[in-house]
C-alpha cells in the first residue's frame, strides 16, 4: 500500500478514482473529525462500503455499524490508495521495467521518448512515483 502522503500527492496532481470493490481508501476530513479517524485504511465492499452516485455527486456510504457512527462520506474527503496492480495498470504504456535492486525497486517509464527511473524500498510506491510523474505531465 501507497503512504498516504503519495496518495494525496496523486489526488492533488488529478488522479482520477472510480471506487470498485476491494478498493483501499483513507479519510481527508481537515477540522471535520479527529485525526485518529484519517489514519483508518477502509476497504470498498459491497456489503459494508459502497460508492453511491447522485446528481449531486458520489458519496461513499457507509452500511451497517462502525466504530464511530459514519453513515456516508463525500466522495472528494476519500483518498484512495491504490494497489500495486492499480499503479501499474495505470501507467499503461509506459510502463517499460521493474527491477528489484540490492535494497530497493526500480520502476522505469517511458515518457516522450526519454526513459525515466523511480527507485524506493517500497515496490508499491516506486510504481507510486512513477505514476505521479506521468499524472503530473499530463496536466
Amino acid at each position: 500500500m501507497i503512504s498516504r502522503d503519495l496518495a494525496l500527492a496523486l489526488k492533488e496532481a488529478g488522479l482520477v478514482w472510480h471506487p470498485e470493490s476491494g478498493d483501499r481508501f483513507q479519510l481527508d476530513l481537515p477540522d471535520k473529525m479527529e485525526s485518529e479517524v484519517e489514519a483508518d485504511v477502509f476497504t470498498v465492499s459491497e456489503m459494508t462500503i459502497e460508492a453511491r452516485s447522485y446528481p449531486t455527486g458520489t458519496i461513499l456510504a457507509f452500511n451497517g455499524t462502525t466504530e464511530w457512527a459514519l453513515d456516508s462520506v463525500a466522495f472528494a474527503d476519500a483518498v484512495w490508495l491504490p494497489r500495486e496492480d492499480q499503479l501499474r495498470e495505470l501507467l499503461r504504456a509506459t510502463f517499460r521495467s521493474l527491477t528489484r535492486l540490492e535494497d530497493s525497486f526500480e520502476v522505469s517509464i517511458e515518457l516522450g521518448g526519454a526513459e525515466l527511473r523511480f527507485e524506493h524500498p517500497d515496490v508499491a510506491e516506486a510504481y507510486g512515483l512513477a505514476l505521479l510523474e506521468l499524472v503530473g505531465r499530463s496536466r
